[in-house]
C-alpha cells in the first residue's frame, strides 16, 4: 500500500520525492525515457501522471511505458473525472479545499467514484491547497478558484487543518505547474506543525535552494514538475539532497 509506504518513511524521519509526468508536455519517446531512466538511477519514489487540462490521448500509453521502464509506484494526478487509467498503481483523489468551486470539491468525485470502486487503483484522499498570487493560471481557469496568497500563512494552516479534519489522508500544497513563485518555507512549516498526515509539496521548485528549503521546512514528499522538463538532470541534483537529509536522520 503506498499510503501505508508513505506514512512508515515518514515515521523514520525519511524524505521522499516524486516526478511529475504530464502526458501532454513529453515531447517524444525517447525524452520520457530520459526521464524514467533518471528516475530509476535516483531511486525516485513515486511518479505522478496527469496535469489540469489533458489535450493529448497518450495517457495510458505514458502510463504503460513508465510502467514497462520502471519499478516505481505510478500514481494518477487527475485534473477531471476523465483523467482515471486502470494501469496505474493509485490515485490522488483530490479535493480542492482552497477553493470553494463544489464542482471540485465534491462533484467530480462522486462522477468518478462507481469507477474508481470498479478498479484497483489505491485511493488516496489529498485536501488539495493552491497557493499563489497569480490567478491566471491553468489550474485557476479550469478550477475557477483563487489560489490561497502566498503571505496568508494561517489560511493555508486552517485549510490543512479542516482538510486532515475532513478524513483527508495527504495534504498536498501546490503553487502551480511552472510557478514563479514556490511555497514558501514558512508556510510549509506552518502547516506541517498543524497536521498529523503527510504533506506533498510541488510547484515551482527549480532550483536546489528551494527543494533543500522546502525539505528543511517539513515538507515530506517534493513533486518536481516543469524543471525536470526542462533539464531532466535535476532529478539526480534533488534525488542527492533528499539523500543527505535521509542520511542525517538515519
Amino acid at each position: 500500500m503506498i499510503l501505508n509506504s508513505l506514512v512508515e518513511k515518514i515515521s523514520k524521519n525519511r524524505k521522499s520525492l516524486s516526478i511529475l509526468v504530464d502526458p501532454d508536455k513529453i515531447p517524444n519517446e525517447k525524452y520520457l525515457d530520459q526521464i524514467i531512466s533518471n528516475c530509476g538511477k535516483c531511486n525516485v519514489d513515486y511518479i505522478f501522471v496527469g496535469g489540469s487540462l489533458l489535450v493529448s490521448e497518450s495517457l495510458n500509453e505514458t502510463i504503460c511505458f513508465i510502467k514497462k521502464k520502471a519499478n516505481i509506484p505510478v500514481i494518477l494526478f487527475p485534473g477531471s473525472n476523465l483523467h482515471i487509467d486502470k494501469a496505474a498503481d493509485a490515485i490522488l483523489f483530490l479535493s480542492l479545499i482552497s477553493g470553494r468551486n463544489p464542482e471540485f470539491l465534491i462533484g467530480q468525485h462522486v462522477t468518478a467514484a462507481p469507477i474508481l470502486r470498479r478498479s484497483k487503483l489505491e485511493i488516496l484522499p489529498t485536501g488539495y491547497i493552491l497557493v499563489g498570487n497569480n490567478a491566471n493560471t491553468t489550474v485557476a481557469h479550469i478550477s475557477q478558484t483563487f489560489p490561497i496568497p502566498t503571505s496568508k500563512d494561517a489560511i493555508a494552516i486552517c485549510t490543512a487543518m479542516a482538510g486532515e479534519m475532513l478524513g483527508m489522508k495527504l495534504i498536498y500544497l501546490d503553487a502551480g505547474s511552472g510557478a514563479i513563485e514556490e511555497v514558501s518555507g514558512q508556510m510549509i512549516a506552518g502547516v506541517k506543525k498543524s497536521i498529523d498526515i503527510p504533506l506533498i509539496v510541488g510547484g515551482g521548485i527549480n532550483t536546489l535552494k528551494k527543494a533543500e528549503t522546502a525539505f528543511n521546512a517539513g515538507a515530506d514528499m517534493l513533486v518536481l514538475g516543469t524543471a525536470v522538463e526542462k533539464k531532466v538532470d535535476f532529478i539526480s541534483d534533488v534525488a542527492k539532497i533528499r539523500d543527505l537529509i535521509n542520511t542525517k536522520h538515519s
